[in-house]
């Protein structure tokens, strides 16, 4: 089965996906003429002023941006970006940087269509993401295609959104305080199963405390050890660009890279962590209580900033800056190319060199309280699958099964958990990728009328 997966993973992670995804992002880029990345200020305008909501919808814009990205700071932010250094060297780090550029206005245009071609389910509440604008926008011949993203994203949350989330805290909790695995895997189902009574709304009020809360505390740890590295930030930086292009030979426990691999696992882990082309975050985004698909797009965009700019960056920066990326397991009597740290511990390792003592318990910390949040935020992703596919009533019966998998997800091997992630991320963004390049004339329409006349049209 393993082999299995090794082979699809291959195919969907192959140079064909990564130009998709690169390529996608850089069509809208180029269509909007760079509007995310110039209006960022913007965005947080935007974001500002929506704190409470406006116009129709369930939750504020605000608690929409923490909802999706509750779902996006997870353990991509922390053993992601460590896993793509270990397998892909410095230079990994410089793509995550690019994909998150153009990324934005994929997420952009994502959240713009979900708004523009959302609707109201049985129950009256409103519903959106690519299933629905896929329908709503691209007509009843492209269903097959909005039943192919719902199935691909109800299961892929089980893996992205579940079992690596739940497996990565019980590895560090094992690690860090001697916690069996079970034990972290059973306590976090009772807290979630505890969040999904509430719905969307629990969701959001939960995801709008912690998640700030826990992004700037990291984001401060960061930037005190980043104090600490200042005299090597410069070289580490230098290091990171110049592996993006020329590849890394071995050196202590790291086995060496090409700018393939940089590029591969650069770009895959960056797009695990911020998300941008799965069609995740629109899901939230389309319950967001907005009067304008662009208001609400702006906000959307600033999640892959927040994510991967900020987040992803700090962390990355402070592995190569510490030298943990060359470092060797404490297991290990004898440093030989290919025994070096990876994943959370790798990042342990390094917040560790620069504040002894408490830099692993930062990590640790941040590590449980992200993986957390983003199982209930793609819990309410998977269940609106399933809802498209299934109907409303089908809601309380795929919560519960969420909830049993968590325990079960806390014991994977974390080398097979994260394989199944990257697999299904893969086969989710496929139809979504499609869908945006198919709309995009809809959101360069609605964009233009918006920064011309102050709003869109109001005709699908």
């Amino acid at each position: 089965m393993l082999d299995f997966i090794n082979t699809i993973n291959g195919l969907a992670w192959g140079a064909p996906m990564l130009l998709l995804i690169g390529l996608t992002g850089l069509y809208l880029t180029l269509g909007l003429k760079a509007y995310p990345v110039r209006n960022i200020g913007r965005g947080f305008s935007y974001l500002w002023k929506n704190r409470h909501g406006r116009g129709d919808g369930e939750i504020s814009g605000f608690n929409a941006l923490m909802t999706s990205l509750s779902a996006t700071i997870g353990t991509g932010n922390i053993a992601g970006v460590a896993t793509a250094i270990a397998a892909g060297g410095p230079g990994a780090v410089f793509w995550m940087w690019v994909i998150a550029l153009v990324g934005m206005a994929t997420k952009y245009s994502e959240a713009v269509l979900a708004v523009h071609f959302r609707e109201k389910n049985a129950e009256g509440h409103f519903v959106g993401g690519p299933m629905y604008y896929i329908r709503n926008g691209l007509g009843s011949k492209f269903t097959w295609l909005a039943v192919l993203f719902a199935f691909f994203g109800m299961f892929a949350g089980f893996g992205i959104g579940n079992g690596v989330q739940a497996n990565s805290v019980a590895d560090a909790l094992h690690g860090g305080f001697g916690i069996p695995e079970w034990a972290t895997g059973v306590g976090i189902a009772v807290l979630v199963g505890l969040v999904l009574l509430g719905g969307i709304r629990r969701i959001s009020e939960v995801a709008g405390k912690l998640v700030p809360f826990m992004a700037i505390a990291y984001v401060l740890g960061g930037i005190v050890l980043l104090i600490i590295f200042a005299d090597r930030v410069p070289a580490a930086i230098a290091l990171i660009v110049e592996h993006a292009f020329t590849p890394v030979s071995a050196a202590g426990g790291f086995a060496g890279a090409t700018v393939w691999a940089a590029i591969r696992f650069g770009v895959a882990r960056g797009v695990f962590s911020n998300e941008a082309g799965l069609g995740s975050a629109p899901i939230a985004h389309a319950a967001a209580q907005t009067d304008s698909p662009v208001r609400q797009g702006s906000i959307a965009m600033l999640g892959t900033f927040i994510d991967t700019i900020v987040i992803c960056s700090i962390t990355g920066i402070v592995i190569v800056a510490s030298g943990a990326w060359q470092l060797c397991p404490d297991t290990v009597s004898e440093c030989v190319a290919g025994a070096g740290l990876s994943g959370a511990s790798l990042t342990s390792a390094a917040f560790a060199a620069g504040l002894p003592g408490i830099g692993s318990y930062i990590v640790t910390l941040g590590l449980a309280v992200f993986a957390f949040t983003t199982i209930i935020g793609w819990s309410f992703y998977g269940e609106k699958c399933t809802e498209f596919l299934f109907g409303v009533k089908s809601v309380p019966v795929f919560r519960v099964i969420w909830v049993l998998a968590i325990p079960v997800g806390a014991t994977y091997q974390l080398d097979v958990a994260w394989l199944i992630a990257d697999t299904l991320n893969a086969l989710m963004a496929l139809p979504n990728l499609i869908a945006l390049l198919l709309l995009s004339p809809v959101v360069f329409k609605l964009t233009k009328s918006f920064l011309t006349h102050g709003s869109e049209p109001s005709s699908k």
